[in-house]
């Protein structure tokens, strides 16, 4: 019946061609594919996804769940390779898909799978049970553990880390030690130059008076907050008040971001995906992660926009990074995110497992930190 549709590989297509057959040069032009080309080259991404080779005709007829002779699977596949979209690693082999076809399946043909309940409840109790200390931790280790990638999170950078308590401590007559400290238990420690002698209590003083205007407010805001506090002090009677605000705008003053964290649980099962059993190119691709600096640019990139991400090697601009695959999303405040989380690995995975799952904890650390 008309408006009949199929679902295979987590994509919907419709099981016969009903559009007049366009010209290649068409297709190219207007950038879409018809129901058998799209159908074909999801069995490719798929099948080469479990596989880890290129795929041959007689296996794409296998798995697709229409009747297609040989030769017009083979006639597909010249199609998809014409529009750029699958190509043959080898003279004999079969085929493998383009970034740019993974791209297209990615934007157009891809419909993630939905995480069954058993799934969504083992995870909720697993990030629960670590508690805000410990979450990002778990969620880098899931991520991992799922889907055989290396899963990673990228803690609150500073000027987005929520505060919950400041405290200081005299260092010397012209230093001071700023604590600053999250709802979650993380820590940041800042020296700032404030001249004193003996004055210990009064520096508790003015971070309790500190503590009662910034809780609950990133550095970024507890910034401009101070900087317009300051402009309204006038009166003398208020030496205390005013050493405090100015105080705590300088420890706002220093440098956002720099202290760049990356957590990564474990690196093990990346190391059993077949691209990466060439140590120099598992050495270059630790060594862009420990370069965390340049790892947290291309996030800044991915995530320009809210929701899951997926950015191939040659859309990062990073050697390193070539022919793997980013998935990523942030976590936290809609209109500020405070991190984000997601993972690293060949441009091979199954990216209707992938994305609901980095979907997920992103939504779980998010309510984690609300709470």
């Amino acid at each position: 019946m008309p408006g009949d549709f199929i679902e295979v590989f987590g994509v919907r297509v419709t099981p016969t061609e009903t559009s007049p057959r366009r010209s290649r040069e068409a297709l190219r032009s207007e950038g879409c594919l018809s129901a058998r080309q799209g159908l074909v080259l999801s069995v490719v991404v798929s099948a080469y996804a479990g596989e880890a080779s290129p795929v041959g005709s007689e296996m794409i007829s296998v798995l697709l769940p229409v009747n297609l002779s040989s030769a017009s699977v083979r006639n597909t596949l010249a199609e998809l390779s014409e529009l750029g979209l699958v190509e043959k690693p080898h003279a004999s082999a079969g085929r493998v898909p383009t970034e740019r076809g993974l791209r297209i399946y990615v934007d157009e043909l891809l419909s993630p799978l939905s995480l069954a309940e058993y799934e969504i409840r083992t995870l909720t109790g697993t990030v629960e049970d670590a508690g805000v200390e410990g979450m990002a931790h778990v969620a880098s280790r899931l991520l991992s553990e799922r889907t055989q990638q290396l899963g990673f999170v990228l803690p609150a950078r500073l000027d987005r880390m929520v505060l919950k308590h400041v405290s200081f401590v005299r260092l010397s007559t012209d230093r001071v030690l700023a604590l600053l400290v999250s709802p979650d238990g993380r820590a940041c420690e800042r020296v700032i130059e404030e001249r004193g002698d003996a004055d210990q209590r009064e520096l508790d003083r003015m971070a309790a008076t500190l503590n009662e205007r910034i809780a609950g407010k990133t550095l970024a805001e507890v910034r401009r907050f101070l900087i317009r506090e300051t402009e309204t002090l006038r009166s003398h009677a208020e030496r205390l008040l005013a050493r405090a605000i100015n105080l705590g705008a300088a420890v706002g003053a220093g440098e956002a971001g720099d202290e760049v964290d990356l957590v990564i649980a474990t690196r093990l099962a990346l190391l059993d995906q077949p691209e990466f059993r060439d140590p120099d190119r598992i050495r270059r691709l630790f060594g862009a992660i420990e370069e965390k600096q340049r790892l947290v640019e291309i996030l800044d990139r991915v995530l320009a926009d809210r929701g899951v991400k997926v950015a191939f090697g040659n859309e990062v601009d990073e050697p390193a990074l070539r022919n793997c695959a980013v998935v990523a999303a942030p976590y936290g405040d809609e209109v500020a995110p405070l991190g984000a989380l997601g993972v690293i690995g060949p441009s091979r995975m199954n990216y209707a497992r992938v994305i609901p799952l980095v979907e997920f904890l992103s939504h779980l650390l998010t309510e984690r930190h609300r709470t």
